[in-house]
């Protein structure tokens, strides 16, 4: 089968093209972030700008002559284009160059396959790109005359290219019935924690921003983490007890990045829908960067493709301990008193508490602030609360019973109550003893 890979350590020649017909131009900075996370060694970058792509090759023949130079010159392996390219215009361009040629899309691809390390990561990325290369592939097989058939055969056989065509077709079949598997495995997932009572928060937010880092710090986990772009590609679910809150299901996602191509959000769509699924979307930011506000637009527009852009959502401004004079706080929309920005560092896990905050109120959890009074046989119960972080204070009565002060969920006391079969009633000394609230993001089965 017909497949061209960025080989880690190939000297690659980038070039970038600003069009001024072109609204929504590409970010060079961040391509030549994407050219070092795929492992290559960057020869030089050609920039230029023009009025309208080139329908034949992108660029004019006298910029393709400078870069054919710049190639032979340096020995480069392969020209990548910060542009997305038709099968054509690669073609022709690898013509003129005589070198190989890949454009945005290939090289995110590239990047994508590199960093897959689940099962069904590893999927999504090759459906990816066999969709991908499969418009391409005349390109690797135009020197193959038509085969003939065997004896007994009348009339020429097919093709290599339409072959590898209907090889692909196969693959990418069986691909996709495996992915529809996956997809009814994680709709069951997601069936369970609703008949628990969960609510799913989603981490989301442009590649690089810090997810996993905060992730990591919330769940105590070791998600992969890495200064580069795309260093998670695989989603992580964990059940999590945040502070004065209960358990939540907590969903670290796939970064986004401008312009992300079409196929992968299709190819990503069964991991996306955890946070189509989620109650709340954490979208974290790098609050440090320069494209900060831009970044956020982008993200928001994939979210809006995948069906998430109405998502009850906060942004988490990231990384303060890179700006200066900037504490963690919360920031709360003034018409509705709602929780909109934490101000963190999930490096330093400054802000955290902020976070927990922020969450709670965010989803509308009802809390129940109060005294209960636990006899020495009701252990169970106090490691529980302490599990959950949910005791304030405590002290012993002079009868040798504990007195717990708590701020916890009253959707938590419920779940307490049926799993430990008891009765809060009996336990309050202080608080409001109604408890019988449904919370906001709980769902009908």
């Amino acid at each position: 089968m017909f497949f061209e890979r960025v080989e880690g350590g190939e000297k690659a020649l980038l070039v970038h093209i600003d069009f001024y017909a072109q609204h929504e131009r590409e970010d060079a900075d961040e391509f030549v972030e994407l050219a070092i996370s795929a492992g290559l060694t960057i020869t030089s970058m050609i920039k230029a700008t023009g009025n309208s792509p080139n329908a034949r090759s992108l660029i004019g023949s006298g910029k393709l002559a400078e870069i054919g130079a710049m190639v032979e010159a340096e020995g480069a392996d392969v020209v990548l284009f910060n542009h997305v390219l038709t099968p054509s215009q690669e073609r022709n361009i690898e013509a003129e160059l005589e070198c190989r040629v890949q454009d945005r899309t290939g090289l995110i691809l590239d990047i994508f396959s590199k960093r897959a390390r689940t099962s069904e990561g590893q999927l999504q990325v090759e459906l990816a790109q066999l969709e991908f290369v499969s418009t391409r592939l005349i390109r690797g097989w135009t020197h193959l005359e038509r085969q003939k058939g065997g004896i007994g055969m009348r009339g020429p056989g097919e093709t290599q290219l339409e072959t590898d065509r209907r090889l692909i077709s196969k693959r990418i079949h069986t691909i996709q019935k495996r992915l529809d598997k996956v997809k009814k495995q994680r709709i069951q997932g997601r069936r369970s924690r609703k008949r628990s009572e969960l609510p799913t928060v989603a981490i989301v937010g442009y590649t690089n921003a810090g997810k996993s880092t905060l992730f990591n710090q919330i769940t105590n986990s070791d998600v992969y983490v890495a200064d580069q772009l795309f260093a998670t590609l695989d989603p992580t679910l964990r059940r999590i007890d945040i502070p004065h809150l209960g358990p939540v299901v907590l969903a670290d996602t796939v970064g986004f990045i401008r312009h992300l191509p079409h196929r992968l959000v299709q190819a990503f769509k069964a991991t996306l829908e955890e946070t189509v699924e989620a109650d709340l979307l954490i979208h974290v930011v790098d609050a440090a960067a320069d494209e900060r506000d831009d970044n956020i637009e982008q993200v928001r527009q994939v979210l809006e493709e995948i069906g998430a852009g109405n998502h009850k959502q906060i942004l988490v401004y990231n990384k303060i301990d890179l700006l200066a004079h900037v504490d963690a706080k919360i920031d709360y929309d003034e018409e509705n008193g709602k929780p909109e920005r934490v101000w963190m560092s999930a490096r330093n896990s400054d802000g955290l508490d902020e976070l927990y905050q922020a969450i709670g109120e965010a989803l509308g959890v009802e809390q129940w602030i109060g005294k209960i009074i636990l006899p020495p046989s009701y252990g169970q119960l106090r490691a529980i609360l302490f599990e959950q972080s949910a005791i304030v204070d405590e002290c012993w009565d002079e009868k040798g019973n504990q007195v717990l002060s708590l701020s916890m969920s009253k959707n938590g006391i419920r779940k307490l109550e049926k799993e430990l079969s008891i009765d809060w009633h009996e336990l309050v000394l202080e608080g409001d003893p109604m408890i019988e609230i449904k919370e906001p993001w709980m769902r009908d089965d």
